[in-house]
């Protein structure tokens, strides 16, 4: 009823010329009247008559208003670049302004198509590079197996970080894409945080760290190759930041946990971890810290339906948590 009432007396407003005509004519007859001594009845039935006629036009032209009004605030709810079927108008001015929402409409279309057209060359152009990077650190890894020196080992491990670099690169291009999709199915926990391992196993054996691993016997409905790149990028970071002590990946309440006993992370900084480019106390440390990995880990932590929480303690180790709802869980 309010919405209504706020709504008619901006229809008055809108109309206040057309009231102003009204009440001056209505007050010119009663002059005129005056002036030639005519009844005052005549007058007065003049304007009553004139006045029924204004409110009959009037009550339909704020019904006509209250629907275009109400079909506007329909569109507005709903916007999409394209056509739009506007009300229809015999005003002129509102057909020009009509005309300049369609052009309007048709710009934003194309801007849109060459957008989309220009990200996927983008992301097509990062794909192929991403590939073709790849051929030369696979060769430099051919090579250096045929190395057992200490040299070799540092090269090898600079080249694993180059590697996981450049997958970075391509998994942010791929996640801002309108393009990319995602494929649930059911996948083993426990295959994806051993393939992890693997790859990492040169890291825990050079950095001396130990590795608790107890075996995950359940299965999850996810995308495993998005939920492998979070893993991933959850691993990198605890041997990243753990100089002594070990790094253990557990299930605790339906929860994956991946937890260290690294440098940690100072309170402050909690709640900002995720966030795009924050690096907080400990990255700036870093000098290399971007904190792009974790700003993708919960990006697609999200798009999949999961939750990742972060506990965190100075200098005794950080606890990182992904949480599956229960329509994903499934025990082996």
């Amino acid at each position: 009823m309010k919405v209504k009432l706020r709504l008619f007396q901006k229809y008055l407003l809108n109309r206040k010329i057309v009231l102003s005509l009204f009440l001056f004519f209505a007050l010119v007859n009663l002059v005129v009247g005056y002036v030639y001594q005519l009844p005052v009845e005549r007058a007065l039935l003049s304007i009553a008559i004139s006045g029924f006629v204004v409110l009959i036009v009037g009550a339909i032209d704020f019904i006509r208003f209250y629907e275009k009004h109400r079909l506007l605030t329909h569109l507005r709810q709903r916007v999409v670049i394209g056509s739009m079927e506007l009300p229809e108008t015999n005003q002129l001015i509102e057909e020009e302004y009509q005309k300049i929402i369609q052009e309007m409409q048709e710009e934003l279309l194309k801007l849109e198509n060459t957008f989309e057209q220009s990200e996927q060359e983008i992301l097509d152009y990062f794909t192929t590079w991403v590939h073709q990077i790849k051929v030369p650190i696979a060769a430099l890894h051919l090579i250096l197996q045929t190395e057992d020196s200490d040299l070799s080992d540092e090269i090898s491990e600079q080249l694993f970080h180059i590697d996981q670099y450049v997958n970075l690169i391509l998994q942010y291009v791929r996640l801002g894409s309108s393009s990319t999709d995602y494929v649930f199915q059911e996948t083993s926990l426990d295959e994806l945080v051993r393939e992890n391992i693997k790859k990492y196993a040169p890291s825990f054996i050079r950095k001396n760290l130990a590795l608790h691993y107890e075996p995950i016997t359940l299965t999850v409905l996810t995308d495993p190759k998005w939920l492998s790149f979070v893993i991933d990028q959850l691993l990198s970071n605890a041997v990243k930041y753990t100089n002594q002590g070990a790094v253990s990946i557990y299930l605790e309440d339906w929860q994956l946990v991946i937890e260290d006993t690294g440098i940690g992370i100072l309170p402050e900084d909690l709640p900002r971890i995720g966030e795009r480019n924050f690096t907080g106390f400990t990255g700036r440390q870093q000098k290399t810290a971007t904190g792009i990995g974790l700003y993708l880990s919960k990006q697609i932590i999200e798009k999949l339906g999961h939750r990742i929480s972060v506990s965190s303690v100075p200098n005794k180790g950080t606890k990182v948590m992904i949480q599956f709802s229960t329509e994903q869980l499934k025990l082996l």
